[in-house]
């Protein structure tokens, strides 16, 4: 078994996919990789209603993201069973099953037991934006930077097993000028959905505070094999599917990462390399 790895913590099945191209890379340097989904995606829409029902929507969206992380080589695979939230203001917000409502000393927890047990190197979750707004995106990204400095500390959820240090913390997401290509395409399309009712200024990652830029090109077959597992979430109509073909391959050959802590120093402008020094 490998001494180094690589663990996403993301809030959806489907959320993955500003990631998988790093799994898929350092699978092959001999990284072992795991995944964690706080939820599994109840209330999201369901492009083909051949394929799931609201009542059973849960249940498909885990076996598609088995699916998925069987096609990028992940074997680790975790679910800390909350309810999906839904989009900021809507019903699901307020469910006490939901991500949103859950306690943060029970979903750090949670992901404090899953880091003790993987035993990490790096780990990779969403930045402060959630890269949309989304508001289980922004609740994992509190609780697992949480997870990070807690895991080290012996003090704190003695029960879940021995502490244990992770090298880095990285955030991912989109750069924020992507976004704004993204939204001026939307203006100029006249598109009406609700990414155009967004403020590209407080979508995605500031340039400036990217310093990881990760070419995944070489594995974008398999990338995007893994991500049409997600058959549920593979509208054609929705603005991110009617992108021209030029976007599309721009926004999965890249991954981008934030440095957001570190116990062995910053990286090197340049390096591009999640284990830079782990």
């Amino acid at each position: 078994m490998s001494t180094k790895r690589l663990l996403g913590i993301f809030a959806h099945p489907d959320d993955e996919g500003t990631t998988s191209g790093a799994l898929l890379y350092y699978s092959t340097l001999d990284i072992e990789t795991g995944l964690v989904c706080a939820t599994r995606g109840e209330v999201g829409e369901i492009a083909n209603p051949a394929l799931a029902t609201p009542e059973n929507l849960g249940q498909v969206r885990e076996s598609e993201m088995r699916a998925a992380a069987e096609v990028i080589g992940v074997r680790n695979l975790w679910f800390l069973d909350y309810r999906d939230s839904g989009m900021a203001g809507t019903p699901a917000n307020s469910d006490p099953r939901s991500l949103a409502q859950a306690s943060a000393a029970g979903v750090v927890g949670k992901l404090v037991a899953i880091i003790r047990q993987f035993r990490p190197s790096v780990m990779v979750t969403f930045d402060e934006t959630g890269g949309y707004g989304h508001p289980d995106h922004i609740a994992i990204y509190r609780h697992t930077t949480s997870a990070f400095y807690a895991a080290a500390d012996a003090v704190q959820y003695p029960e879940h097993g021995p502490a244990h240090m992770v090298s880095k913390l990285y955030y991912t997401s989109f750069p924020r000028s992507f976004m704004r290509q993204i939204g001026e395409y939307m203006r100029e399309q006249n598109h009406q959905g609700s990414f155009s009712r967004l403020d590209p200024e407080k979508l995605g990652m500031p340039d400036e505070l990217i310093d990881a830029r990760l070419n995944v090109e070489p594995w974008l077959e398999t990338k995007n094999r893994s991500w049409a597992m997600h058959r549920t979430q593979m509208d054609p109509n929705n603005a991110m599917a009617r992108l021209p073909a030029e976007f599309q391959r721009k926004w999965r050959m890249f991954e981008y990462y934030q440095l957001a802590a570190t116990r062995v120093g910053p990286d090197i402008a340049g390096e591009n390399d999640l284990f830079a020094r782990v």
